[in-house]
């Protein structure tokens, strides 16, 4: 597995991580704590070593799930573990409160990587009392490095600008090859800053693998269904991209999920972070890394998923 130097930290990490969001429960189909050790321990046998899960999964689940799994197996040293705070417990007594939850349910002294998980949309908690909490926890030793996620980039300027000790150095952002709208102006400014776009939802929730059509929809239980993309309409408007991603996996001997994530590893300054159920998706997703799509290949898939991108419609009522 190919490491790489996550941004302006110190981490040398592997070119794709793990995301934990799959440990929740019963969202994204039942899944045991053995099942979930079983992913984190395939994930180590082939080399992934950034992890990331939120206190919102679960209700505090996936953490736990997720810091036993690497106790058990005795690889805190060779691991990073990304968390992120509940977008609601941005005032400085949460922070405070929520960090030790975090830090106790993944058996950690110091989180690697702490992100807002949203911004205080409810709360309307001032954004430099955040900022200067977190750095305050970095300080302490509690904390090394901080991030955000689902930021528009205003807002992320001016956290940033709360800060004096310490920066974000890590955006995680929605973000495949048909949902693109990073692209527009975030993206651009965290290349020029050196801020790492972490890509959450890497292969589109699943649509960019095929299993699903606008005839074969994920079933009502699943919670997917209620996502925009898995709309008939949508499911139609981007099959094109689809059908090209299976192309050229079958002209690499590839998935067509390893084609996707390895669209984006072409960027050094986006990291993804798919998530996986089974040790064989663990495998299939480890296999993005080590080979390279043509320039053609990457230009198509680029041209075609911008031009799905800007089609989408996420109104559903």
């Amino acid at each position: 597995m190919e490491r790489i130097r996550l941004g302006r930290t110190d981490m040398r990490v592997s070119r794709i991580g793990l995301g934990a969001w799959q440990f929740s429960g019963d969202a994204w189909g039942a899944i045991t704590y053995e099942q979930a050790k079983a992913v984190v321990s395939k994930a180590l046998e082939v080399g992934i070593n950034f992890f990331d899960t939120a206190a919102v999964y679960g209700r505090g689940r996936s953490e736990e799930f997720l810091g036993r799994a690497i106790r058990e197996l005795g690889a805190r040293d060779h691991v990073y573990i990304a968390t992120k705070i509940h977008g609601d417990w941005l005032r400085r007594i949460d922070i405070l409160t929520s960090v030790e939850n975090q830090r106790r349910r993944l058996g950690v002294d110091a989180i690697d990587l702490y992100q807002i998980h949203w911004p205080a949309c409810w709360h309307n908690t001032p954004i430099c009392e955040t900022m200067k909490t977190l750095e305050e926890l970095v300080d302490r030793g509690l904390v090394r490095y901080i991030g955000v996620s689902n930021f528009p980039l205003a807002l992320l300027e001016r956290a940033r600008s709360c800060l004096s000790r310490v920066d974000i150095v890590t955006s995680q952002n929605r973000y495949n090859i048909i949902e693109r709208e990073a692209d527009k102006e975030l993206l651009p400014y965290l290349r020029r800053e050196g801020i790492v776009l972490i890509a959450w939802s890497p292969l589109a929730k699943g649509v960019l693998t095929g299993k699903y059509t606008p005839s074969n929809l994920p079933t009502f239980e699943d919670v997917r269904r209620n996502d925009p993309l898995f709309t008939p309409r949508n499911l139609k408007l981007v099959w094109p991209v689809v059908e090209e991603i299976t192309r050229i996996a079958k002209a690499h001997g590839k998935t067509p999920a390893q084609v996707a994530l390895n669209w984006l590893i072409r960027d050094p300054w986006i990291y993804p972070i798919p998530g996986a159920k089974t040790p064989e998706q663990v495998v299939e997703n480890a296999g993005a890394v080590g080979w390279s799509l043509s320039d053609d290949e990457w230009r198509t898939l680029d041209r075609l998923g911008w031009e799905a991108s800007q089609k989408i419609i996420y109104v559903t009522w």
